[in-house]
């Protein structure tokens, strides 16, 4: 019943379902100035990753910011270890000398791996950001995810640790640290940093669907259908509400409360 740590990634990359390409490309003009043919790659890479990754390819001078585009739409069509493995190499390019820019990089890095399911990789790419900003708090957050891959609660426990002593009113970081304790078996803690978040963000999905399982853990299986129906009721298209419905289904109990 691991939810929090092992939801969905949540990408920094455009990632849509891949489309039949079209046969024309908004890219083919090559008159475009570099930054609004860029803007117009990553806006078809949305909608249209084939076409994007093709026209990226073809676009020749194009650069690092074709290079972008390829990988933007690489992960598009999901294909991650590629998309990784070029924006990891980006990032490294000595002609970016921005170093946020090179952390925004390997964080993109990072998430492609995770998509892939590769911790390893995604922690050495999120490792890579956290030397060029140390502390960021998102970064942290991201590296906790690849951490939890590996069922290391207390790594995951440690980054979540660090990131809300920078920042201690996240309640997306004091639920994801609540998921890590509950593995670690530290439900009172646990449970103390979900109705943290509770306070910060009233009837947070996510928070509500981390409640339940502790609840769930310490015997109380009313009070866990409870805070899975409301869950649902509150955000029914939400990852939240699918995660909640699957406790529900383990159960044989309905997601509608009665």
């Amino acid at each position: 019943m691991r939810y929090a740590l092992l939801l969905a990634v949540t990408i920094l990359l455009l990632g849509a379902v891949a489309a039949p390409a079209a046969p024309a490309s908004p890219l083919d003009n090559p008159a475009l100035p570099g930054a609004t043919r860029y803007d117009r790659c990553l806006a078809l890479a949305e909608s249209r990753p084939r076409a994007a990754l093709a026209a990226a390819e073809a676009w020749r001078g194009g650069g690092a910011a074709a290079a972008h585009c390829q990988a933007v739409a690489l992960v598009g069509i999901g294909r991650y270890s590629e998309a990784a493995l070029k924006l990891d190499g980006l990032a490294r390019d000595p002609a970016i000398t921005d170093s946020v820019h090179r952390a925004d990089l390997f964080d993109q890095a990072g998430n492609a791996w995770l998509l892939a399911h590769k911790s390893g990789p995604a922690q050495s790419s999120f490792s890579e950001a956290l030397r060029l900003e140390p502390g960021n708090p998102d970064l942290l957050a991201d590296r906790a995810r690849a951490k939890a891959l590996d069922a290391d609660w207390t790594g995951a426990d440690s980054d979540l640790s660090a990131a809300l002593t920078r920042d201690p009113r996240r309640p997306d970081l004091l639920v994801l640290r609540a998921s890590a304790r509950r593995a670690l078996h530290r439900l009172k803690e646990a449970l103390a940093d979900v109705e943290a978040a509770l306070r910060l963000k009233p009837n947070d999905a996510e928070a509500l669907v981390e409640r339940g399982a502790l609840k769930f853990d310490a015997g109380d299986k009313e009070g866990a259908v409870a805070d899975w129906q409301k869950t649902i009721a509150l955000a029914p298209g939400s990852d939240a509400a699918r995660s909640a419905r699957e406790h529900l289904a383990q159960l044989g109990v309905n997601g509608v409360a009665k």
